[in-house]
C-alpha cells in the first residue's frame, strides 16, 4: 500500500553483523570525544573520525550521503543536528554535539553524543544530563508488544518534566544495510499508537531536546539546523536492536561511561 512503512527485520546473523557497525561506531565516537578541547577545530574532528574509521575496516556512512560533504556531523550551541565540520575552533563553555555513522560488513550504526569543551554553566550541564536520560526513557520502551509512540513519548516526557522541549522536525529512523529505513521515530508522540515493535527491528533512537522552544530553522548551508530562539541544543543517539528480551544497544561499549 502506498505510503505504508516496510519494515526490514533482521535475523541474528544480521544483527550480530549491526553489532560489528555499532562497535566501530562506537570507538570512533570515542576518539573523536578525547579530542574535544578549546581550540580543536570541527573540521580536526571530521580528519579523526574518518581516518580512524578507515584503519578499522569501515566506511564513513555520513560523507557523500545524499550529498553531505563530511564524515561526521560537529554542530555547536544552539546548531541542533547537520552542522558541517569546518575550520571553526571550539571555545570554553560551549556544548558540541558529534554525530557519526559507520558501514561495515554490509550494515551501519549510527551514535551521537554532545558534550562540554570544558567547563559549561549549571544549566547546560542539566540539558546534556536531561537528554541523555531522554534518550535511555525511549530506549527502555524498545521491546516487542510496545508501540513505535511508547518510545516517542518516552523521548518527549523526559524531556519535558526537565522544562524542555524536543524538536519535531527530525527524527530517528530505522537502520541496516541502509542508513535510513522505515519506521521514523519520532521524539514525540502518544503512547499505545503507531505500528508494534518486534524482535528483530532495528532502530536509531535519538531525542533532539532544546533549551527553549522546539522550532528550528535550516541555515543557508542547506544543512545546519539551529534553534529558531537561539538557545542550546543538545543530541543524542544510539543504535538498538529489538530483541525478544527487550532493546540491545550496539552502539554502547562494555564499560564506556560516555554515553
Amino acid at each position: 500500500m502506498k505510503g505504508q512503512a516496510r519494515i526490514v527485520l533482521k535475523n541474528k546473523e544480521e544483527i550480530a553483523r549491526m553489532r560489528k557497525a555499532g562497535r566501530l561506531a562506537a570507538m570512533a565516537l570515542r576518539e573523536v570525544v578525547q579530542a574535544v578541547r578549546p581550540g580543536v577545530t570541527t573540521l580536526e574532528l571530521d580528519t579523526i573520525a574518518e581516518t580512524y574509521i578507515r584503519a578499522h575496516g569501515g566506511v564513513p556512512s555520513f560523507k557523500g550521503y545524499r550529498g553531505y560533504p563530511a564524515s561526521i556531523c560537529v554542530s555547536i550551541n544552539d546548531e541542533v543536528v547537520h552542522g558541517i565540520p569546518s575550520q571553526r575552533r571550539l571555545k570554553r563553555g560551549e556544548i558540541v554535539s558529534i554525530d557519526l555513522g559507520v558501514f561495515v560488513d554490509g550494515f551501519h550504526g549510527d551514535v551521537a553524543v554532545t558534550v562540554p569543551v570544558g567547563e559549561v554553566n549549571k544549566e547546560l550541564l542539566r540539558l546534556l544530563e536531561c537528554a541523555r536520560e531522554a534518550l535511555y526513557q525511549g530506549i527502555a520502551q524498545a521491546k516487542p508488544g510496545n508501540r513505535l509512540g511508547d518510545i516517542s513519548v518516552g523521548d518527549q516526557a523526559c524531556a519535558e518534566k526537565c522544562g524542555f522541549s524536543v524538536v519535531r522536525e527530525y527524527a530517528g529512523h530505522g537502520i541496516g544495510r541502509q542508513l535510513h529505513e522505515d519506521p521514523q521515530v519520532p521524539n514525540y508522540g502518544v503512547p499505545g499508537t503507531g505500528i508494534v515493535l518486534r524482535s528483530g527491528m532495528t532502530l536509531a533512537i535519538e531525542p533532539m531536546v532544546n533549551l527553549g522552544g522546539a522550532e528550528v530553522v535550516v541555515g543557508p548551508d542547506g544543512w545546519t539546523v539551529r534553534t529558531r530562539d537561539g538557545l542550546p541544543s543538545a543530541h543524542f543517539e544510539h543504535t538498538v536492536a529489538i530483541g525478544e528480551e527487550g532493546p540491545e544497544i550496539l552502539t554502547r561499549l562494555p564499560g564506556d561511561s560516555l554515553i
